[in-house]
This record gives C-alpha cells, sequence and structure tokens, in this order.
C-alpha cells in the first residue's frame, strides 16, 4: 500500500482544533462595522475560517454592500484581531462578494441588537 492511500491526520487535535477556532471567533468577534453596533462575525459577515496544522489561518469575509467606505479597511482590521491569538500562524484575509451578504446571514443575536424582529 502507497502513501498516497493513507488517511491524512491533522496535527491538531479535535480538542485542540475546537479551543483555537474559539479563540480566533473571541477575536473575529471584537471588530464592528462601523455604521452598525454589531460584530462582524454575528452580523454574519465572516463566510470561512481554515485553519491549518500549522495554525495558519485564512478568512473569507464580505461586507454589508460592495461600495462600503471601509472596504479595504475592514480586511485589515479582522488580521490585526486574529494576529493576536497567541500560537496564531500566518493570517490571510480575502474579500468576497460571491455569494452577496443578505441580512438572513445575521446570527439572532445581531437581529435582536438591532430590532429586526
Amino acid at each position: 500500500m502507497s502513501d498516497a492511500a493513507a488517511p491524512q491526520t491533522s496535527a491538531l487535535s479535535q480538542v485542540e482544533l475546537d479551543a483555537f477556532t474559539s479563540q480566533l471567533i473571541t477575536a473575529i468577534k471584537t471588530v464592528f462595522d462601523p455604521e452598525i453596533p454589531v460584530d462582524i462575525y454575528e452580523l454574519g459577515l465572516i463566510y470561512k475560517v481554515d485553519v491549518a496544522d500549522n495554525k495558519d489561518v485564512k478568512v473569507d469575509m464580505t461586507l454589508t454592500a460592495p461600495n462600503c467606505p471601509v472596504a479595504g479597511e475592514m480586511p485589515v482590521n479582522v488580521k490585526a484581531a486574529l494576529e493576536l491569538v497567541d500560537g496564531i500562524g500566518e493570517v490571510t484575509v480575502t474579500m468576497t462578494f460571491d455569494p452577496p451578504w443578505t441580512p438572513d446571514r445575521m446570527s439572532e443575536e445581531a437581529k435582536l441588537e438591532l430590532n429586526m424582529f
């Protein structure tokens, strides 16, 4: 049997990955949309967070609108917040507008905060 057929195992245990992911979410929740008093995680602006075995992190995110005045700042703010997480590797934040953000992506917490019920 060749090595290529061997199952891939992660250098991080599930417990370690869960704890690290929790730290990442906590860091992301420190970044707020300047026009809306809710953090970007609860707004549903974070589409994906990938963690590599060496704790490099790749984030796909969006904004509430493509012409948002902080489009250039927001990925920088997310990267800076994540880089404060102990033990994190390289952080890459990519902006996407596919699919476009809609209020349906917001958490119940965000909807309550904004009285959207």
